[in-house]
């Protein structure tokens, strides 16, 4: 059989038949798995090579699944010396076949397969026994060489690949016992390291008088202390803190240790078999099933197939510990990870639905207080689906087993995510309850300020432009303007009622009012000029300086923007000089005196950095707050706007200056500072006001108003003309529900069908690094190491905006025009249940007003006020009303479609409710904590959460700008395999003071907040980088990559489509 498997393992590598060979090479591995399935054992590691032919196996274990499906095994394998009756003592337990003999009878390693019977399937869990016969440990034939290496690899594998492992020891000898034991224990402490936990169970054979029972437990006793003894002379030599066997694995001394009698009565080959023996082979089995068979689950063969794979190749590296990873169980949280970010996205959608609903009705003054109470209440129902898929994931997935050890995690996490929520919408909304109050008040005083600003603008007439004096004009005059416009437009209708009414001379006529009316209204309201924002940063800026501001030199530099990628702030920065008395000041002062003069430049420690990277992003998170909360689309543009997002950015560095820190910053850092965080929201701000701007003029009611002036002309009554009036009213908010509800619908349907988009965190970042590469754009490489946060948004906002470019007609359009479409349904259902209402109650048109609007507050910004300035108390005639909206809305909303087109989809999405604003809410709503050696993102989805930082993968710490001290040499090394090192140290926090890599919690501060496991995994994906910017690392950092062997050697045999294919290997 082995040379069957050679064969089809050569004939694999070149995907083709051997010349000569008579039959498919493909059709080997089936005849193999007949051959299993028979009751032959199979080669599982090639004894003479020492060598597991891991293609052959898999390919075998393929075919049985084929055969026999995806069944649940039991591994139980025996490890123990040479000639010791391990193979003897399994074919007594299974009546198997491995061959027995003096000396070394079995090589390497075979398994068989045991059928378990469907009566003892009642009370196991799983449907087959895999037994593993190995070589004995301290062969004579291996003398000469690396016995001992040899042997761990061994023990490891086997105990590593089975559920029970029988440790078989031949007769009582303590020092026979040692040779075995202390590898033993190896393995073991290797598997609670990767987080594996087999069992065993003890065998003495051959001893003499088995029914001792005194004597036997001196054994256990002499055993339990010898096991001890090997665990802490074991955990030296593994670095693993452990006393006692029973730290390293769950161990009973009276359960799990037996005594065998001799295999026979007298001397071979005449002597009868020993009854006792046979007597000890039934115990054995009775513990097997009865302590470990029905207490475990076994695996799965796919499994199996997987850790066959992964212990291979983890023996194959140098370290076993840092190199082995259990890939299914990679492959497990993968899954887990997905189906949280399913659930907490079920959790954000069914909120974001309540807050829309909320918003409407405190606009409409529906509401007027919002309690989490409430918030946890409409979140109820989601909550308890999400709940109930939770349980029934970790009941029910196939790899339940390896699922349920992050059950509780993963329950606590979704429970802080849902807190999460509730107290964001919370805050959300009272914003808005904020806003509505403070607008009601202005509302209150509405006429005074109408005459007053009236005088004011003539005195100020020609003699200003300034912004806030106009603001406070238009403001007073909007709600003025389009409330007595409709009464204007009356009045003149019913003066020339009597006159012809044909449409060219009704046309012409309302052409001439209309121009005279607003001449009048344009005179009293004066149209905003141009704005620059940018300039009148730079003028508060300069104010701020007393004018002593280089305004032109900023104009034209744009360095400013790269604070939020700059590789190192200490250009920004001034070190404080050292307030210590005494010997020991003087003699650093002095020292660092001498460093400054031989052209020491003093640098910010990793940790201060990562302080000021800190600030800055979290202030441009704040004011990007303050600026949403300002309703720009609403209220205008201030430029008491942009001073009090100054004001703001001033006191937090302020603030930052007056902590615990050993430095204060340039003025250039606050002037940078504002201009870049006022540069991104430029854009933001000017669209904005831009619709503000379009909204204030009366110009574009012309169609509105000419259609009330026509009707009372041709002599409509005043219910068709209230019916009307609403329609026009209506429109607006319809709009803004239809925008917002596709905005919605968007977000989820990108959930589930972009690619980036539709899993957790992780897999939006393998998208953002497999972007990066195709794009080779290095400013954006740097972007995404050193503002990843940033980064992320940006990328969400561009595939936002790609889908729905791409998807616009096939996608964004039909579901606008759904939209509409039920939209239209709910305000005619409102409109007749308002009709029946008013009937039913004898009610005036003010009752049915007050029932349409209630039922459509939680759907569309539309309230009573609306229409406070249109007269309507004087008809009652509420079936013409509804039938006069039933002809009138079809086209207001084939108006609305009509101008449904791609340039005006992303302008016109409130802020708030845009798809990539909801998006960067569910997947930026984490930790962004960056690792203080490379700079690798905390995968925590939880900000501010409990617990050590942590990720996955790291990367290389040159990346990040480090160096090895008193060169200008990048630093190659990896976090994880640089904690695994006994002789590599850093300098943390601007010390002189070196601290162990492996120690690096010693060092505090933000090195004692993470947990960095020690491993050599590694993506090729930052070799493949390194070597790719090689040039352009070198020059953003002014360090060099001079005299790194790994980058000439090893790095560069990785191509980018290796690095990208790496990802989706890894990530």
């Amino acid at each position: 059989m082995r040379e069957i498997g050679q064969i089809y393992e050569s004939c694999s590598s070149v995907k083709k038949n051997k010349k000569d060979l008579q039959f498919d090479f493909s059709s080997l591995p089936s005849l193999a798995a007949k051959m299993m399935i028979s009751g032959f054992p199979l080669e599982l590691m090639d004894g003479d090579a020492a060598h597991i032919p891991v293609v052959w196996i898999s390919a075998v274990l393929d075919e049985l699944i084929q055969k026999l499906g995806d069944q649940r095994v039991f591994v139980l394998s025996v490890l123990g010396l040479q000639s010791s009756g391990k193979s003897t003592m399994l074919n007594a337990m299974f009546g198997l076949q491995f061959a027995v003999s003096a000396g070394r009878c079995t090589r390497g390693a075979f398994m068989q397969l045991v059928t378990v019977s469907d009566e003892m399937r009642t009370q196991i869990n799983f449907d087959y026994i895999l037994v593993v016969d190995t070589e004995g440990l301290r062969a004579l034939e291996l003398s000469g060489r690396s016995t001992r290496h040899h042997d761990i690899e061994l023990a490891t594998f086997v105990v590593g690949l089975a559920n029970l492992t029988l440790i078989n020891i031949f007769g009582e000898n303590l020092s026979e016992m040692q040779d075995i034991l202390q590898i033993v224990v190896q393995a073991f402490m290797r598997m609670k390291k990767v987080r594996l936990n087999p069992s065993c169970v003890f065998v003495h054979q051959n001893v003499s008088d088995v029914t001792a029972g005194e004597k036997n437990m001196e054994g256990r006793r002499r055993l339990q202390h010898t096991l001890d003894k090997m665990t802490k002379l074991t955990a030296k030599e593994e670095f693993y803190d452990a006393e006692c066997f029973s730290d390293v694995i769950k161990f009973d001394v009276r359960n799990d240790v037996k005594y065998f009698a001799q295999l026979w009565e007298g001397n071979p080959p005449m002597a009868p078999p020993n009854p006792k023996y046979c007597e000890n082979i039934q115990e054995l089995k009775n513990t097997f099933f009865l302590f470990h068979a029905s207490k475990s689950h076994g695996m799965m063969l796919t499994h199996l197939k997987d850790r066959i794979k992964d212990f291979w190749e983890a023996l194959l590296k140098e370290h076993f510990i840092f190199s082995f990873q259990n890939s299914f169980e990679i492959s497990a949280y993968r899954k887990l990870e997905t189906e949280y970010s399913k659930w907490s996205w079920s959790l954000r959608s069914a909120m974001i639905e309540t807050e829309y609903k909320l918003h409407n009705k405190i606009e409409n003054e529906a509401i007027h207080e919002v309690e989490e109470t409430d918030l946890q209440r409409e979140l109820k129902k989601t909550s308890e689906e999400v709940e109930k898929s939770m349980s029934e994931f970790f009941e029910k997935d196939k790899d339940k087993d390896i699922l349920i050890q992050w059950k509780t995690s993963f329950e606590i996490k979704i429970k802080d995510v849902q807190e999460n929520i509730v107290r964001e919408t919370k805050r959300k909304l009272n914003e808005v309850l904020q806003q509505r109050d403070l607008k009601k008040k202005s509302d209150d005083h509405e006429n005074t300020l109408y005459e007053k600003s009236k005088e004011l603008a003539l005195k100020l007439k020609d003699k200003t432009n300034d912004k806030e004096t106009q603001k406070i004009m238009i403001d007073a005059q909007r709600k003025h303007h389009e409330n007595t416009l409709y009464v204007m437009s009356k009045e003149f209708a019913l003066k020339r009622k009597d006159k012809t009414n044909d449409e060219e001379t009704i046309n012409k006529e309302f052409d001439l009012f209309w121009k005279q009316i607003v001449d009048i209204i344009i005179t009293d309201t004066p149209p905003l000029k141009n704005f620059d924002i940018m300039r009148d940063v730079r003028k508060i800026l300069s104010d701020i300086y007393e004018g002593r501001l280089p305004v032109d030199h900023i104009k034209e530099d744009r360095e400013y923007i790269k604070i939020f990628t700059v590789s190192s702030y200490c250009e920004y920065v001034i070190f404080k000089k050292s307030a210590k008395n005494g010997v020991k000041g003087a003699l650093k002062g002095a020292y660092r005196r001498f460093k400054k003069t031989f052209g020491y430049v003093r640098t910010l420690s990793t940790e201060k950095e990562a302080e000021i990277k800190s600030l800055v992003t979290d202030v441009e998170q704040q004011t990007n707050k303050m600026i949403q909360s300002y309703n720009i689309s609403n209220n205008g543009y201030k430029i008491s706007y942009i001073q009090q997002l100054i004001d703001y950015i001033k006191k937090r560095v302020t603030e930052h200056e007056e902590g615990a820190v050993k430095y204060e910053f340039k003025k250039q850092f606050l002037v940078d500072l504002v201009l870049a965080i006022c540069n991104r929201a430029n854009k933001m701000i000017t669209d904005q006001h831009r619709l503000f701007s379009e909204a204030i003029y009366v110009k574009k009611k012309r169609e509105e108003y000419y259609s009330i002036f026509q009707k009372y002309c041709n002599g409509a009554t005043s219910a068709a003309i209230f019916g009307e009036i609403i329609c026009q009213k209506l429109k607006e908010p319809i709009e803004q529900s239809v925008y917002k509800k596709t905005a919605r619908d968007l977000t989820d349907e990108m959930r589930s069908n972009c690619e980036s988009l539709n899993g957790n965190r992780s897999n939006l970042e393998k998208h953002i690094l497999k972007t990066l590469a195709e794009e080779e754009d290095f400013s954006k490489y740097m972007n995404y190491i050193h503002n990843p946060r940033d980064h992320f948004k940006s990328f969400i906002r561009d595939e936002v905006s790609r889908y729905i470019t791409d998807k616009f007609s096939v996608s964004v359009l039909p579901k606008m025009k759904e939209n509409i479409k039920l939209l239209q349904q709910k305000i005619m259902k409102a409109a007749h249940e308002s009709t029946e209402h008013v009937q039913v109650n004898s009610g005036d048109v003010g009752l049915w007003l007050k029932s349409f609007t209630q039922q459509l507050s939680d759907v569309l910004i539309f309230s009573e006020k609306d229409l406070s300035g249109v007269k309507h108390d004087d008809f009652d005639d509420f079936n013409l009303l509804e039938d006069v909206i039933r002809q009138e809305l079809p086209s207001i909303m084939s108006d609305i479609s009509s101008r449904l087109n791609t340039n005006t989809f992303s302008v016109n999405l409130d802020y708030k409710f845009r798809p990539d604003t909801l998006l960067i809410d569910h997947f930026c709503q984490c930790c962004w904590v960056q690792c203080p050696f490379c700079g690798a993102i905390c995968t925590n989805t939880i900000e501010n959460h409990h617990g050590d930082h942590s990720v996955p993968f790291h990367r290389n710490i040159g990346l990040n700008g480090i160096y090895y001290r008193n060169t200008s040499n990048f630093s190659t090394h990896i976090c994880t395999s640089a904690v695994a090192s006994s002789t590599l140290y850093f300098y943390p926090s601007d010390s002189d003071d070196s601290v162990l890599y492996r120690d690096y919690r010693s060092a505090g501060g933000v090195y004692a907040d993470w947990s960095i496991t020690s491993d050599l995994s590694e993506l090729p994906y930052w070799k493949w980088f390194v070597c790719r910017f090689q040039k352009d690392l070198e020059k953003q950092y002014n360090k060099t990559f001079e005299g790194c062997v790994e980058i000439t050697d090893k790095w560069k045999k990785y191509s980018k489509q290796n690095a990208i294919e790496s990802l989706n290997k890894y990530l």
